[in-house]
């Protein structure tokens, strides 16, 4: 076995080299190997790699694998790159009944998409001995049957082929039978046995022989059958079919019983020995389960489906017998007739899911295999794509078609395709099958960025705020990701000596521009910008487009007057006009201009003030300034006109010009008026100067006079603070029931203050006193009203029962003076009408204090209590019968008893206002104390 192995491979080697040369550049390489069956798993096939030209790590970087369907009988090696077995091989398993046993491998490279075919054939071993399908035969002779007739025997199967294959029948040495072999059309050998000698019954009833078949291989086998011959009685007849053969074609989808075929046989013979019975004689396990004879009728009957697929006829043989044992044969061939009834199949055996758009056309996709089990046109298999899409189908081997692109792909256009590859038979009816490739293009940089204009263009306002956006710019790329990520920038160059790019800045990102500056129209009125958008493919693409930004004007510059031209010298300019100057005559003309431009530039003149109004008129658009009505004599000489120029902006701007006409009919005479004219305004210079420094001169020393007199009065109020606070402790031990004055006059703490009326006549002087009134006292209206004094504590000896402190009734109505009548600044107050009359005790103490205080006020004219002078501080309502002759000097050390205010005369209190200390201002009176 090993020397017939190794004799096939070197057989397929040589085999190999010879044909090599010629199949190597044809577009599908067969090629062929030979094996024997029965190899071990992994059993070495034949050397891929080195058939191919390669080496054997190079097949496993080209992804190359078998591709063959069904049951894969071999496989690559990993480590040599070898085909070799990948399981043991019984070639009567997968070729029965064939020949010669080719198995067709194909070889996929996925690197190449390229798909080689390789033709295994496997070689048959004697490794079957040729069986019997039955051990044991009986057959009935009977004795009268003549030499020469012959008995159908059993045959043997022998499933291996050629010389390993049943080759020949032996029959057991015996006296009446020979045997004979008949080759059959499909060239198997059938046996029968042939009566040579009369039988006896009664010599030898039984006869026993073995048939034994054998095959011719090395070394031969063989299989046996035992025969047994029952000698019967006499049956002249034996039964005769009518055909010596039958044959029918049966289409494979016939249904379940249906009848195939009807077999007859007769005998001649009658009686039992006429009727005749059939049954099969050599049928196969297989047909035994399709197939069902009616031993009555011969009928042939269908049990089971047919498949052509599966066998294409079946053979057997049927015997008839009649009732006296004589039978006699006849084979029975059942073809199956081929039905469309297998759609093809489609086997994706290779394929890529996604391709770059920029892929040239030819480019393999796919590899499919097509398949039919069908036969003839039924099995005749088309493929074609669905639709018209950028592919086509090539018939690549055997039924192998590679899908491949025919035309270029645009991704931007159609970026999936599914596609649908159809496979047709040619079988009656038509069966056909889809199979979906989904395919994606993969994107290219192939699409520039585009602008959704040619060029574009803006309008910005001057003036504008710096770091605003002004414009935006957008392109577009129909590419995806990196292909489509645009960039924008901007091509500098040198604008008014200064580079574009501290004028304008692109966001690269957005296409957003930014102005870095604020733009003047004045300056420049538009820029001319070239945008760049670039994607970021590679290598990246890019377009440019052209932006121009045109600049707006604003109303952002004043008119200008250029004439007349404001003088430079000092000197003042003057335009002249004759006196004899016609109504309408030209004097000058204001020209003007505007930096802007429109209606921002457009100007109108007006006469704003003029020394004479109506002798002038001034053009609204020209500016001529032109006389309106002949001069008079009574006209001034210098005429000073002022002329406003406003533009038409929003806001407007102006300017305005002075201008002097002189009117005079003769040189001198203007030089005159120029010189007067000049004096006269270095006159009002200089007094306006004077009256500058006057202002501020005054200004100044008002401010520091209120200065002085702020801190003089903060130091006074300190002052007196710290009096007042000594005066406190040095009193603090002095009975509550008296104060004795500084004078030697003793005082009551709880005073009160009268308004009094001094009248003096020609025989006596009346002292009338009135209500009390308490404003210019150190105690409140309330705190007199309370029959407790103020200053009495509680330890104090004196009592709120202390008749002296009781409030006496009031006089006579007839003591009251009226309002009007009331002195000083008492009288100001309206006093209680109804109020007590204070203790008689005390009228003498506070007649004094009053007399007292009006003598101050005489002598040196600053009494506090007010008046005017020689009227002793009394208001002027006293009249002036009450004079400083009357009463003595007593200035010096005068104490209002009652009040810690000394008094003096304010020179400003006159003219008979009150007093400081008056109107219950208590605070006061009490720094009055203290001085």
């Amino acid at each position: 076995m090993i020397s017939l192995q190794r004799l096939c491979v070197c057989r397929g080697r040589i085999l190999l080299c010879c044909l090599l040369g010629s199949l190597w550049e044809t577009a599908a390489l067969q090629i062929h190997y030979s094996i024997p069956e029965e190899m071990e798993k992994g059993s070495f096939v034949g050397d891929i790699a080195k058939d191919l030209g390669l080496e054997p790590r190079k097949l496993s970087e080209l992804g190359a694998r078998i591709v063959s369907g069904g049951k894969q009988h071999f496989t690559l090696s990993d480590r040599s790159g070898s085909l070799v077995t990948a399981d043991r091989i019984d070639r009567e398993k997968i070729c029965l009944g064939i020949s010669i046993c080719l198995l067709n491998v194909e070889l996929l490279m996925e690197g190449k998409v390229k798909i080689y075919g390789i033709e295994v054939e496997v070689t048959d071993i004697n490794d079957n001995a040729p069986r019997f399908r039955t051990d044991e035969v009986e057959i009935k002779i009977n004795e009268n049957a003549a030499p020469g007739i012959r008995f159908g025997l059993p045959s043997a199967r022998d499933p291996d082929v050629g010389v390993n294959s049943l080759q020949s029948y032996q029959l057991s040495q015996n006296n009446h039978f020979s045997l004979n072999v008949r080759r059959g059309i499909d060239g198997v050998k059938y046996p029968e046995l042939v009566l040579e000698r009369a039988l006896d019954r009664e010599e030898e009833s039984v006869h026993r022989l073995i048939l034994k078949a054998s095959d011719g291989g090395d070394p031969g086998l063989s299989g046996t059958a035992r025969i047994s011959v029952l000698v019967l009685d006499s049956n002249d007849n034996a039964p005769v079919f009518t055909q010596s053969e039958y044959s029918v074609g049966v289409p494979e989808n016939v249904p379940k019983g249906t009848l195939l075929l009807r077999m007859n046989a007769t005998d001649s013979d009658e009686g039992v020995n006429g009727e005749v019975t059939y049954s099969f004689w050599n049928i196969d396990d297989k047909a035994s389960e399709i197939f069902r004879l009616d031993s009555q009728t011969g009928e042939l009957l269908l049990v089971e489906s047919l498949d052509y697929e599966e066998s294409q006829i079946y053979e057997m043989e049927i015997q008839a017998e009649d009732g006296g044992g004589l039978l006699t044969s006849t084979k029975v061939l059942v073809r199956v007739l081929d039905v469309n009834d297998n759609a093809p199949e489609v086997t994706v055996t290779s394929f890529v899911n996604s391709v770059p758009e920029n892929s040239l056309p030819g480019t393999v996709i796919a590899l499919l295999k097509v398949n039919d089990r069908d036969s003839g046109d039924n099995g005749h298999v088309t493929c074609s794509i669905l639709g018209h899409l950028p592919f086509k189908l090539e018939k690549s081997y055997a039924n192998y078609y590679s899908l491949a692109i025919d035309r270029t792909l645009d991704r931007e256009q159609i970026s999936m395709y599914n596609v649908t590859v159809t496979a047709t038979d040619q079988g009656t009816p038509l069966l056909s099958t889809d199979t979906y490739i989904p395919l994606r293009i993969e994107d290219t940089n192939d699409n520039p960025p585009s602008f959704g204009q040619v060029s574009y263009s803006a309008y910005i306002p001057e003036n504008n705020a710096r770091g605003s956006s002004i414009y935006s710019v957008t392109a577009s790329d129909p590419d995806t990701e990196e292909n489509a990520r645009l960039t924008y920038t901007i091509s500098d160059y040198i604008l008014h000596g200064t580079s574009l790019s501290s004028y304008i800045s692109i966001n690269s990102e957005t296409g957003v521009l930014y102005a870095l500056r604020s733009f003047d129209y004045e300056q420049f009125r538009d820029l001319q910008l070239q945008v760049t958008a670039k994607d970021g493919g590679d290598p990246p693409l890019s377009s440019n487009v052209s932006l121009t930004l045109f600049i707006l004007d604003q109303n952002d510059n004043a008119p200008e007057i250029l004439y007349p031209t404001f003088p430079t010298d000092g000197s003042t300019g003057v335009e002249l006009a004759p006196r004899s100057a016609e109504p309408g005559y030209l004097v000058t003309k204001v020209v003007a201009v505007d930096g802007d431009s429109g209606q921002n530039a457009w100007l109108s003149y007006r006469l704003q003030k003029a020394t004479e109004p109506g002798l002038f008129s001034v053009g609204l658009h020209t500016g001529e300034i032109r006389t309106t009505r002949a001069f008079l004599d009574k006209d001034a000489l210098k005429q000073s006109l002022v002329i406003a120029v406003m533009d038409n902006g929003e806001p407007p701007l102006s300017a305005t010009i002075s201008v002097t006409v002189v009117v005079a009919d003769r040189i001198p005479e203007i030089l005159s008026d120029l010189s007067n004219l000049k004096t006269a305004v270095q006159l009002e210079d200089a007094s306006l100067t004077l009256y500058l420094v006057i202002a501020v001169a005054a200004m100044s020393s008002l401010f520091f006079v209120f200065i002085i007199v702020l801190l003089v009065i903060k130091l006074r109020r300190w002052r007196n603070s710290q009096l007042l606070q000594s005066a406190s402790s040095q009193l603090g031990n002095i009975p509550p029931s008296q104060f004795v004055g500084l004078d030697g006059v003793q005082a009551f703490l709880q005073t009160y203050s009268h308004e009094v009326s001094l009248t003096m006549d020609s025989r006596k002087s009346q002292l009338l006193f009135p209500q009390p009134n308490y404003a210019d006292t150190l105690i409140s209206q309330q705190s007199c009203e309370k029959k407790e004094p103020l200053l009495i504590p509680e330890d104090s000896r004196f009592s709120a029962r202390d008749p002296a402190l009781i409030s006496q009734a009031p006089p006579n109505t007839d003591w009251r003076f009226s309002q009007a009548q009331r002195p000083g600044t008492s009288g100001s107050q309206n006093g209680d009408e109804g109020g007590t009359w204070p203790n008689n005790q005390f009228d003498t103490e506070m007649l004094q204090a009053m007399i007292l205080a009006s003598a101050n006020e005489a002598a040196d004219g600053s009494s506090t209590l007010g008046g005017g002078a020689g009227t002793m501080g009394l208001s002027a309502r006293y009249g002036p019968q009450f004079t400083l002759q009357h009463v003595p000097d007593y200035r010096q050390n005068v104490y209002i008893p009652g009040s810690t205010a000394t008094l003096a005369n304010a020179a400003g209190k006159r003219d008979g206002k009150a007093a400081a200390g008056g109107n219950g201002n208590k605070k006061k009176s009490g720094k009055k104390e203290k001085k």
